[in-house]
């Protein structure tokens, strides 16, 4: 059986999920219907569609979990979307805050052939443009070294690696500051008791909120490795 485009949209965002739980392979129901916006119900159907397909094992009390073959078709859906947004920002023009929705709607009809000629033109990038990494094309996500903004040291040299929001006026305001992925920056002071951060990007101290400093994931210098 073929994934249709929504069971593909399910199995990217259970990957994604899976992808930031460095401890347990499986993820809740619950968690997938919040970052889909659905409702539980609407999850268990697709669940139950993507478990008979194969796609997936579902384990009562502790979620689900891809098979190898979800696993793939995700990283498929994965490296498609993130290729057409880095082509809208690279070759198109647009701003990083505009084309996560975009990318969505061509990316469901693009075929292998034009993701392929997109994945030549940007020069076979790395990294989305909020830094996400870009599986390759047999099938293999490749590892990001990276913290919170929020949990790491003060009083030291970092690399933006990666904003995990789609909020189009906090990408905006971001850009802004100039806090996007590759971008040098430190952290000069932390205000304790959840207060704001001090981060220097250039020659400019900004103040950042800490719920805003949750969106941005940093690394050392050393381990950017370019987008």
């Amino acid at each position: 059986m073929t994934a249709s485009p929504a069971m593909q949209e399910y199995l990217a965002e259970a990957y994604r999920l899976a992808f930031y739980q460095t401890d347990d392979p499986y993820i809740s129901t619950s968690a997938l219907a919040d970052v889909l916006h659905v409702s539980p119900p609407a999850v268990t159907r697709m669940v139950q569609r993507l478990k008979e397909a194969g796609f997936l094992d579902h384990e009562p009390y502790r979620g689900i979990r891809l098979t190898p073959r979800g696993e793939r078709e995700a990283l498929m859906n994965i490296r498609k979307h993130r290729l057409v947004e880095r082509f809208l920002v690279d070759v198109m023009g647009f701003g990083w805050h505009e084309v996560h929705d975009a990318a969505d709607s061509l990316g469901a009809t693009a075929s292998d052939m034009v993701v392929n000629r997109m994945d030549d033109l940007t020069g076979h990038p790395r990294r989305c443009p909020h830094g996400e990494p870009i599986p390759s094309a047999d099938g293999l996500m490749p590892r990001i070294v990276d913290t919170l903004l929020a949990d790491v040291a003060a009083d030291a040299e970092y690399v933006v690696s990666r904003c995990n929001t789609h909020d189009v006026e906090k990408l905006r305001y971001l850009a802004s500051l100039g806090l996007t992925p590759g971008a040098a920056i430190r952290l000069e002071e932390r205000a304790p008791f959840h207060g704001p951060l001090h981060v220097r990007v250039g020659d400019q101290t900004h103040f950042l909120g800490y719920e805003l400093a949750q969106v941005l994931r940093v690394c050392a210098p050393h381990e950017f490795g370019g987008m």
